[in-house]
């Protein structure tokens, strides 16, 4: 029995050490402590990837500091927006309400707004 709880320490250990926090414009996703918060997701036109943008109130000089990232500064790719809720349940956020924004003359893309719990 105590060969299997080191064994699960170490394995837990590794993993945390190989964790990368995740950050919109240098802070850290923990601590953000705001009521509200709205996501999106904006395609690659190029790649079939998936980016999401997230706002909780912070002054943002350029539209990709709004993107979640990792430690090394490098954008988190996610399979949906869902996803992206689905994650910050995490959190401590729910879904509260979907509306939509035009993109241009033909589109529109959902944007979730997360309350905190």
């Amino acid at each position: 029995m105590k060969k299997l709880i080191l064994a699960a320490t170490f394995v837990a250990c590794f993993g945390l050490l190989r964790a990368k926090a995740q950050n919109v414009n240098g802070v850290k996703l923990t601590d953000i402590h705001v009521d509200y918060i709205q996501i999106r997701a904006v395609k690659s036109f190029l790649a079939d990837k998936q980016w999401i943008a997230l706002e909780h109130g912070q002054k943002v000089g350029d539209y990709s500091e709004l993107y979640i990232r990792d430690d090394n500064d490098k954008k988190i790719e996610f399979n949906s927006a869902i996803d992206a809720v689905n994650k910050m349940k995490a959190y401590g956020y729910e879904l509260f309400s979907v509306y939509t924004e035009q993109v241009d003359q033909s589109s529109n893309r959902p944007v979730y707004v997360l309350k905190r719990k």
